[in-house]
């Protein structure tokens, strides 16, 4: 139970930065005594408290996303919806064509710790070129499947849903806090989504998660309540500040895996 709470807790705090919740559950997985790897399905389940968090913490935009979609009124907000739905599609077929590789595959700590590197730098890169000039109203199809794209990289544990979406965002030129909050609304559909397939198969077969469901439950609990005063804090200080913090954190924790993992202080699988 310890473990699992320590794991919701891990979970809230990586879930909204740019640094790969699913990468740091996997590696603190790593260094506990009992669990190993949390696996997939334990990441996916708590993610619903974390976007819970996003459920409440947006939910005057979400709200007239929905009146003014189902309305077709013709209003930013209602095509916003109809860009959300497109940018959901791509997670949707990849991530059940590739379950085995998610499951297993994509596990490998050696994957994990590139991954934080290389998409850390393609994050700061992307920060320092991009242009500040657009907001959500001017968001457009080709942009919407364009993140959409950049969200199922996501699939891979290290890349970081909010990291690929926010750099994808920067690239096209869209304000930092335009592509954080597009970020935030559209993981909602494919994260509730994947947690909810997960929490069933948990439900019905005790050997989905090396965590029994009351375990799980606590660290879904606690990752909604350090989700929730994470999400405000980052719009904060995303609005006056740069990712550069998060490059230079997912740079060196990834650097530092690579060396454990070279000396044999910890296993890749």
């Amino acid at each position: 139970m310890i473990e699992a709470l320590f794991l919701g807790i891990v979970q809230g705090l990586t879930e909204f930065l740019p640094i790969s919740s699913s990468a740091h559950i996997r590696i603190v997985g790593a260094f506990m005594p009992h669990a190993n790897d949390p696996g997939a399905a334990f990441t996916a389940i708590t993610q619903i408290g974390t976007e819970l968090a996003v459920l409440i913490y947006f939910r005057k935009d979400i709200l007239q996303i929905l009146r003014s979609w189902f309305k077709r009124d013709g209003s930013p907000e209602a095509r916003l919806g109809t860009l959300i739905i497109i940018g959901t599609l791509p997670i949707i077929v990849l991530g059940y064509l590739g379950q085995d590789y998610i499951t297993n595959n994509f596990r490998s700590l050696w994957l994990i710790a590139s991954t934080l590197i290389i998409f850390g730098l393609i994050l700061g890169f992307a920060d320092r070129i991009g242009k500040k000039e657009k907001d959500l109203a001017t968001l457009n199809a080709r942009d919407g499947v364009l993140y959409g794209l950049a969200q199922s990289m996501a699939l891979i544990p290290g890349v970081s849903r909010s990291g690929a979406t926010i750099a994808l965002g920067r690239f096209l030129g869209y304000k930092r806090e335009a592509a954080l909050r597009y970020s935030f609304l559209l993981a909602l559909p494919a994260v509730f989504g994947s947690g909810l397939y997960e929490l069933k198969k948990a439900m019905g077969d005790s050997t989905v998660s090396v965590y029994t469901m009351p375990q799980i439950l606590v660290a879904t609990v606690t990752a909604f309540i350090i989700g929730y005063a994470v999400i405000a804090w980052l719009m904060k200080y995303i609005s006056t500040k740069s990712f550069t913090p998060f490059v230079i954190y997912r740079v060196a924790v990834g650097s530092a895996l690579l060396v454990a993992l070279a000396t044999g202080w910890i296993s890749a699988q």
